[in-house]
């Protein structure tokens, strides 16, 4: 029987190579140096006496041992992180690090409103941020990343608690003189197909934006290509077509120096929910309530 363990740092050099597909990224992701990773890798290959990850000069390839050992160490990783938080959560509440990642249509709008106060009323509070895709963001959850995750719902989650943080409506983003000249409320039949601009795959806002306009003809003639509201707004204010835009944008203040009209949807699923969620049964659930309590006063 061999007396080896295997490293937690190792394990996560494993898991953070199987994420990546590359050795650079992944050390990069690390925060270590790419020989200090690939070390690390070939010393539990070595230890265990087996091959885990094939190398070549253009592809990293996991053996499908290699496979199963990552998907292994994901879940002891997992029971480390929540062995650390029982620890955390034994502590003075919202205090010490807490790693929280945030989709990129709610970063930009809510957290410059947020932040300072939060720094000053929770000193102790390190709170470490990611801007993340609402995919990417429930993975980091999940794979024991983050420890919570500021998304828009409805979008598939898994086994998560969650707490409300707000409500927040779409808005249609017209061009300035556009000639329809916009209505106070936009009902989905004036959205022009091939005219609705879009964030790319990945965005849950794009989904919640054609799942509210109900036309299954716009999901085939939408252009996905904005890789931020930002960029849409600027497209929309050039004349090259319209956007969907969340209320929190708007009262961030979007459209400043640009001519572009927006007009609430007319759909009764105009609304998408702000929500802040984590892994079941975390020990830390009680700090998470507090710190959602901190997000709706902001």
């Amino acid at each position: 029987m061999s007396t080896y363990l295997p490293t937690i740092k190792q394990l996560q050099y494993l898991v953070a190579l199987h994420e990546h597909g590359h050795f650079g990224r992944a050390a990069e992701a690390s925060f270590v140096s790419q020989s200090t990773l690939s070390a690390g890798i070939r010393e539990l290959e070595t230890l265990l006496g087996v091959t885990l990850v094939e190398r070549s000069r253009r592809v990293v390839r996991f053996t499908p041992l290699g496979e199963q050992v990552v998907a292994k160490a994901h879940r002891l990783l997992r029971e480390a992180e929540e062995l650390s938080d029982l620890v955390q959560a034994s502590g003075k509440p919202l205090s010490g690090e807490l790693r929280m990642s945030v989709i990129p249509t709610i970063a930009p709008f809510m957290l410059p409103r947020i932040l300072p106060r939060l720094r000053k009323e929770r000193p102790n509070l390190k709170l470490l941020l990611r801007e993340e895709t609402s995919h990417d963001a429930v993975e980091s959850l999940h794979h024991g990343r983050v420890d919570c995750v500021l998304l828009a719902l409805p979008f598939a989650t898994g086994e998560v608690e969650m707490e409300h943080i707000a409500d927040d409506r779409l808005f249609v983003a017209f061009p300035q003189n556009d000639p329809r000249d916009p209505p106070a409320i936009v009902p989905p039949n004036m959205i022009d197909e091939g005219r609705l601009l879009l964030l790319e795959d990945g965005h849950c806002l794009r989904e919640h934006s054609l799942a509210a306009c109900n036309r299954p003809e716009l999901r085939a003639s939408a252009t996905m290509i904005g890789t931020s509201l930002h960029t849409l707004v600027q497209m929309v204010d050039n004349g090259l077509g319209l956007t969907m835009l969340p209320e929190m944008a708007l009262e961030a203040g979007i459209l400043s120096g640009t001519s572009v009209v927006a007009r609430p949807l007319k759909s009764a699923s105009a609304t998408r929910e702000i929500a802040l969620i984590w892994r079941k049964n975390s020990p830390r659930s009680d700090e998470f309530s507090l710190l959602a309590e901190e997000l709706r006063a902001g």
